[in-house]
């Protein structure tokens, strides 16, 4: 099964986020190719392509995690390891390279990149996306207090919050108890916000695992959202998450059953 997330990059200036690239994981060999966002990207003056892949129409091929994903893994040798895969709500089982990426974001304190998954329609022809609750730390100690008294499978509610100054298209989480706990990722709420407004009822959010302190504020309420979609719509289907360049390996192993070998790294 081939697995894929998305990387992307926000400007430190005006804090847009812009997806600037696709990782590809065939089983093999991870790939990383840069999407048309990058183009985007490329029109802030604070930009760079990445060190690692400083070629634009490339397609990186390596039989390990490229460092730039990797270096964002916390070693299985720690002491708090366990604790960690616990607070990701993920089995050890599941608790691969990929899946820990998807699941935390890979987001560093020291840098202005962010990881989010690739989601796929479910059987059930709906998305069934996981993410943690953003921006906890800038709302009021009462919200923050609120988290303690979330209770599993809790659902949250989805609101436009129409006068955000730093985002039109942000989307704020509620509690039952109408406390604003957070917001939901940028990236998500990009995509979503235009269908909320015509489709309310179509998205369920619901708290799936709260996490107390030490654990960073950032990774305190993971939820899952449940997003209902009719056939002529698709999640980060837009130019901007296309890759610039088609990856000939996977082109050609999807089309035979034969072991393809070439690299392009």
């Amino acid at each position: 099964m081939i697995k894929q997330l998305f990387l992307a990059w926000q400007d430190p200036q005006n804090r847009r986020w812009y997806p600037i690239g696709k990782l590809t994981f065939d089983g093999e060999n991870y790939h990383f190719v840069y999407t048309h966002g990058v183009k985007e990207a490329q029109k802030e003056p604070n930009f760079q392509l990445l060190h690692s892949f400083p070629e634009l129409e490339r397609v990186y091929t390596s039989l390990e995690l490229f460092p730039l994903f990797s270096n964002r893994l916390i070693r299985s040798s720690r002491s708090d390891y366990k604790e960690y895969i616990q607070s990701l709500n993920i089995t050890e089982n599941e608790a691969e390279p990929f899946g820990i990426l998807v699941r935390s974001g890979g987001r560093k304190a020291t840098d202005t990149l962010e990881i989010f998954p690739c989601p796929e329609l479910e059987q059930d022809g709906k998305y069934h996306i996981h993410f943690f609750v953003r921006g906890l730390q800038y709302m009021p100690k009462y919200s923050q207090e609120e988290i303690l008294k979330l209770e599993l499978s809790e659902r949250l509610y989805v609101l436009h919050d129409l006068q955000n100054d730093y985002d039109p298209k942000a989307l704020l989480l509620r509690t039952k108890g109408n406390y604003n706990l957070g917001y939901c990722p940028r990236y998500l709420a990009e995509e979503i916000c235009d269908f909320l407004e015509q489709n309310p009822k179509s998205i369920y959010v619901q708290v799936e695992r709260v996490n107390c302190a030490p654990t960073p504020i950032q990774y305190r309420v993971l939820c899952n959202m449940t997003l209902e979609c009719p056939t002529d719509f698709s999640l980060f289907s837009s130019l901007n998450y296309q890759s610039i360049i088609e990856n000939p390996y996977l082109s050609l192993k999807n089309s035979t059953s034969s072991l393809v070998t070439h690299c392009y790294s």
